[in-house]
């Protein structure tokens, strides 16, 4: 199985090679890099493992570092190419006991290549390949290949090094790893986990929960964003990994839905995140098309063709928020997803939705998010079975938007601001000058050809006659306005639509 690399492998890495040979030291490329080089995949990092220790490698290699306890030097480049610029070289080491199923209690340095292979988690990453001639026209090649790591990567199959209990209570990630590589590795078409692998994690999932919540919401991440996405879900809930994940996504499992739904919860939050794959849509899009509806089960009132899930994408909002904050989770990306969410059901009718509607509506979800709504909308719509992502509705609330897009949706867009509104009126900074504002931003949403500056001034004057309370109605009847569009507002809508 042994291939051509010449070409492959990087001026940077045969460098290291050849300098920890010449210094009388053994070297090979490992890990992820052979399987990739064999599978005819460009390797996104390149490791390099030897006999050499952390020291003597800083001996060879002047400008590197070594700050860990893991036995990797990071020997830096010039290159630039972003991924050669630092080179990881590893002493072969031996692990000891792993007491948390995290971090091995120590590290110890092994003399063979050998040793070093039988660490490691899956065949496929046991690999080695050592470089037999440096000259960069005639490189011979030799694959050090102790588990049937290539015959495994021909019949794709993901199987444990030696007993896979063991490797798992090393450390329980690699669970996880087992259904992220076996996504990865087959782009659209997943490789099968070997049978006594899986079994072992079923038996060992819930060692999953002694992972720290960064390491697993990394290893999910890398699932969401292959193309396998949905297999990789579905994996994670048929082997037991799930309910240490977002158990909330669980809840989904056998739910029913109402007449306008042909799949359960969990199937149609599925589907949904299946057509964001198919569109290669951003992970925030993708994680919002699974998590849209995971707030349906806690709201479902009723059974059959007319239940009801009143309310359950705020329920829902609040829930994605937790478990983000729970996966620890970006700020924007929780804020971004939650977002999403919340605001996913939205009611749109051609001739039932006036421009200053529509114009209410950005102003309220925001006008940098309209298009990822619209396509969690259309996840959403994919997810229950019909046959259109985008009806005429959707298409015809896309040309509004476009057309009442420029117009005036927030305060900064009005042709006065606070500052001159105080000078006007003779105001000191106080909740007087925003309800002001608010109310005349009210004005101009309802007429954009208001937002003049003479308009906005005069209007002001009048609204300073007003007293606070009236003020304050003024202001809630604005915030009521804005929810003119969306479901909330309208308890008819929703009990006709059953949503």
């Amino acid at each position: 199985m042994v291939k051509d690399f010449n070409k492959k492998i990087p001026k940077e890495v045969n460098d290291c090679v050849k300098a920890l040979k010449d210094a009388g030291f053994e070297a090979y490329l490992v890990g992820g890099c052979v399987r990739d080089l064999l599978t005819e995949k460009e390797p996104k990092d390149w490791d390099i493992t030897t006999n050499a220790t952390p020291k003597e490698i800083q001996k060879i290699f002047i400008d590197s570092v070594y700050e860990n306890n893991f036995g990797t030097v990071g020997v830096k480049t010039e290159s630039e190419d972003i991924t050669l610029k630092i080179i990881e070289i590893t002493t072969y080491r031996i692990e000891g006991k792993y007491s948390d199923a995290r971090h091995p209690d120590e590290v110890k340095f092994s003399k063979t290549i050998n040793e070093d292979l039988s660490r490691r988690d899956f065949t496929v990453n046991s690999l080695a390949l050592q470089i037999k001639s440096s000259k960069l026209k005639v490189q011979n090649y030799e694959i050090v290949d102790l588990f049937g790591g290539q015959e495994d990567i021909k019949n794709k199959i993901i199987r444990a090094v030696g007993e896979p209990e063991k490797r798992f209570e090393e450390d329980a990630l690699r669970m996880l790893r087992a259904v992220r590589f076996a996504c990865q590795l087959g782009e659209g078409n997943p490789w099968k986990i070997e049978e006594k692998t899986e079994k072992a994690i079923r038996k060992n999932a819930d060692s999953l929960k002694k992972i720290s919540s960064e390491r697993i919401r990394d290893e999910f991440q890398k699932i969401i964003m292959t193309s396998n996405a949905v297999w990789g879900v579905e994996s994670l809930r048929d082997l037991g990994l799930m309910k240490y994940i977002i158990p909330e996504l669980l809840e989904g499992v056998g739910c029913t839905q109402n007449k306008h739904h042909i799949y359960t919860v969990w199937e149609h939050n599925l589907r949904a995140l299946g057509y964001s794959v198919s569109k290669d849509y951003s992970f925030e899009i993708r994680l919002g098309s699974l998590l849209h509806d995971v707030g349906k089960p806690k709201t479902k009132r009723g059974e059959g063709v007319d239940s009801t899930f009143y309310m359950h994408e705020y329920v829902g909002g609040s829930m994605t928020r937790k478990i983000l904050e729970r996966l620890k989770f970006p700020k924007n990306v929780i804020d971004y997803v939650t977002h999403l969410v919340k605001y996913h059901l939205f009611y749109y009718n051609v001739g039932e939705v006036s421009e200053s509607g529509v114009r209410r509506f950005i102003a309220r979800v925001g006008e940098n998010t309209i298009e990822d709504l619209l396509k969690i909308r259309e996840a959403d719509r994919i997810g229950s079975g019909v046959p259109k992502a985008v009806p005429y509705k959707l298409r015809h609330l896309k040309f509004m938007i476009e057309k009442v897009k420029r117009d005036p949706i927030s305060p900064k867009m009005l042709k006065i601001d606070g500052v001159k509104i105080m000078e006007l009126l003779d105001l000191k900074p106080s909740r007087k000058v925003g309800d002001i504002l608010n109310a005349l931003l009210d004005d101009v949403i309802e007429d954009p050809s208001k937002n003049t500056k003479s308009y906005l001034e005069s209007k002001a004057k009048e609204l300073n006659k007003l007293s606070d309370k009236d003020l304050e109605v003024l202001r809630e009847r604005a915030e009521s306005a804005k929810k003119d569009f969306e479901f909330e507002a309208n308890k008819e809508i929703k009990q006709k639509y059953k949503v």
